[in-house]
């Protein structure tokens, strides 16, 4: 029973088993969330932030003893960056899209600290390199928002 539910969490309800790019379709189900679920609730954001990386932090370790260590079919990882990267955006579709394209390059580019924090024992260096993949993207995406209103006729919200 357990290994079910391991499996389950660490694989993103099974879409970590999906084929090519299994980070990108893992990723898929946590906008999913944040855009139809959460929907721009700040408070219900952050509590499903808090719990999705301590989550992810138990259920990629376990994973590690089924799959191996950070196993591309481990992307529950995925989920608390991409949660980390709608942090206090506004709910809008362009930005939760421009915030899905910039998690996905932070999380394959490992800036400083992400590549450092991959190096974390079990699942503390599966998830916290996403963590910091997720405050890039939304950094990002805020300089991206301010650059817009600045210097363009169409603001990104």
């Amino acid at each position: 029973m357990k290994r079910h539910f391991v499996i389950a969490m660490a694989t993103g309800l099974y879409s970590g088993f999906l084929k090519p790019y299994a980070g990108t379709w893992g990723t898929i189900p946590a906008w999913l969330i944040g855009w139809f679920l959460i929907s721009g609730n700040q408070p219900l954001l952050i509590a499903a932030t808090i719990i999705t990386i301590m989550l992810s932090v138990w259920a990629a370790g376990e994973a590690e003893q089924i799959f191996g260590h950070d196993a591309r079919k481990i992307v529950i990882d995925e989920w608390a960056g991409m949660l980390i990267a709608f942090l206090f955006l506004p709910h809008s579709l362009s930005v939760y899209i421009l915030a899905f394209f910039a998690f996905r390059f932070w999380d394959v580019v490992k800036m400083w600290p992400a590549g450092y924090l991959e190096n974390l024992p079990k699942g503390w260096g599966v998830t916290m390199d996403d963590v910091a993949a997720g405050l890039h993207a939304n950094l990002t995406v805020w300089a991206l928002i301010i650059i817009s209103e600045q210097f363009f006729d169409y603001p990104l919200i």
